[in-house]
């Protein structure tokens, strides 16, 4: 595997668009992988003329997933308004399009936060919800990135950042976290590492991997967040 670059990926995407059209990238992995830090770094190295959404805005409201029992299931598929994620990416190669936003703080989807995406030269979609179905069909992307990592590795970043989260919300009585701060530091750690055992792990093994034999490009993240070319697309001609 070759060493690469956000810089690197952003030349290899770029030589793909077409002149007058928008040119759609999904970037997909495990919870925590770093698709959100990855899309950002892309989009930087791009320059002007790119704009990112992220899937999680397409997320049932918590209002709907309760009704339906699957607050214990956000992120798997049957968590998300897939006809309208669908329909938005279609409607990024034409725009404009309103996107929904999602909170992590609050742990939900955010009305007040939705845009409006039109005229841009590249989107970059980063989330879940972006690997094939039951139909095998993934959704209508030009391309598809997929970051790949070993799950220890994972593990570390997810409970990072839930740790992250879980201080934050010492001075944030409206965040979501807030109602673990009864728990101890220990407690909340072992709390994360089983959401990781019991949602996360099983909706990236079951479902987000999917996305990885059917990606354009993959790109493996090291421990130390270096990456690495496990497969992709030729690097355009200097």
């Amino acid at each position: 595997m070759t060493p690469i670059t956000p810089a690197d990926l952003a030349l290899r995407i770029a030589a793909r668009r077409r002149l007058g059209e928008t040119l759609v990238v999904g970037v997909t992995g495990s919870v925590a992988v770093g698709k959100t830090t990855l899309a950002r770094q892309i989009a930087d190295a791009l320059g002007p003329g790119v704009d990112i959404v992220s899937t999680d805005g397409f997320l049932k409201p918590n209002v709907v997933l309760e009704a339906q029992g699957l607050m214990m299931r956000k992120g798997f598929p049957e968590s998300y308004d897939a006809p309208a994620l669908a329909a938005a990416i279609a409607g990024l190669k034409t725009g404009p399009v309103t996107v929904p936003a999602y909170s992590h703080a609050s742990y939900d989807v955010d009305p007040a936060a939705a845009r409006t995406i039109g005229g841009a030269d590249i989107v970059l979609v980063e989330g879940l919800g972006l690997a094939p179905g039951a139909d095998g069909q993934r959704p209508p992307v030009d391309l598809l990135v997929y970051i790949d990592a070993e799950e220890a590795d994972i593990i570390a970043w997810f409970l990072a950042r839930f740790m992250a989260l879980w201080q934050a919300a010492a001075d944030d009585p409206t965040s979501f976290y807030a109602r673990f701060r009864h728990m101890s530091e220990e407690e909340a750690r072992a709390f994360a590492l089983n959401v990781w055992a019991g949602i996360n792990r099983p909706n990236w093994q079951d479902h987000i991997a999917r996305g990885l034999p059917v990606a354009d490009l993959v790109v493996k993240k090291l421990a130390d967040h270096a990456l690495v070319l496990a497969r992709g697309i030729d690097a355009p001609r200097p």
